[in-house]
């Protein structure tokens, strides 16, 4: 642990397939700049505009300050693995050369970055689920296991995703044993621009893209029927064996992460319930990303990084 040098900052990312975002403070933790720019996951973008738009993000928090003065960075992306590769790390390193920032850069998961984002803890357990939905382990403020995060065509159970598609399967059943199409099912069909119809429901879920049936999840967790209610019910279920895998043990906390796990989210609020059934302590919330890259940033130069957690994410 180094004494605090006044004139140093450290520089965090969070980067997804949607945004990145970035944050500059100083060591006492008082934000001195932020930064966001569209997604940046590699996984999702071409290697050019990724590196482009995290490096967009990283200047715009960086405004006037002197980019050498940076004394930490570390980036917590979505698809961190693509940096082992040889053609997008050589984009990456020519890009990010360019910030001039004083240290070397931190690759880790965004999951590492989550959990630091709800916990100055080195170890315990997050769940994240918004499009898609994964539990890591971490340990030391590294992954040291991943469950779930397969994608949609192979796992993602709770996910937006998930709940779409079974938004658009009660429906279907729905259809088949002659119920009244109100509720969730009838949204399910105004959505996609259907009448109740079978065929035609079928049609237009496959027309599309299939990631884009997360567009539907709203209609579940906004639906007040008793379908809605069973899938609620059953995402939570399977969240919380996602997370149970994950977890080292029962002491550690556990942080959730992502759009559907907020505290007043439907299924955030259906998967705390889960966990208190099951005697789990009570989940820590994420907070911003960037925030807690750049407190993980701070972790090797801070003298208090508990005060400084405090201060960065309250």
């Amino acid at each position: 642990m180094h004494g605090e040098d006044p004139t140093a900052l450290v520089l965090g990312l969070d980067v997804g397939g949607t945004s990145s975002r970035a944050l500059v403070s100083d060591l006492s933790g008082r934000v001195l700049g932020v930064g966001e720019a569209a997604g940046g996951n590699p996984n999702s973008h071409p290697a050019p505009d990724a590196v482009a738009q995290m490096a967009g993000a990283a200047r715009q928090a960086l405004g006037t300050h002197d980019p050498a003065a940076v004394r930490g960075c570390v980036l917590g992306m979505a698809g961190v693995s693509k940096m082992a590769d040889p053609a997008f790390g050589e984009f990456f390193r020519d890009e990010w050369s360019r910030l001039g920032l004083g240290c070397e850069t931190t690759p880790v998961s965004d999951g590492v970055v989550a959990f630091a984002a709800g916990t100055p803890e080195p170890k315990g357990t997050v769940l994240i689920a918004g499009t898609g939905a994964v539990a890591e382990r971490v340990e030391e403020h590294r992954t040291t296991a991943t469950v779930g995060g397969w994608g949609w065509l192979l796992g993602d159970e709770g996910s937006a995703y998930w709940l779409g598609r079974e938004a658009v399967r009660a429906t279907l059943r729905a259809l088949a044993r002659g119920a009244v199409i109100e509720g969730l099912t009838e949204s399910v069909c105004a959505h996609l621009g259907v009448p109740p119809e079978r065929k035609a429901l079928i049609t237009a879920a496959n027309a599309r893209e299939p990631i884009r049936l997360a567009e539907l999840a709203p209609l579940v967790t906004t639906a007040e029927d008793d379908a809605a209610e069973d899938i609620v019910h059953r995402a939570a279920v399977l969240l919380a064996d996602t997370a149970a895998t994950a977890r080292p043990d029962p002491s550690c906390p556990v942080v959730l992460a992502g759009g559907l796990l907020g505290p007043d989210e439907r299924v955030g609020q259906a998967l705390r319930a889960e966990l208190e059934a099951r005697s789990w302590p009570e989940p820590l919330t994420a907070g911003p990303g960037a925030a807690g890259a750049a407190w993980l940033a701070a972790l090797p130069l801070s003298p208090d990084p508990n005060a400084l957690h405090k201060t960065l994410l309250g």
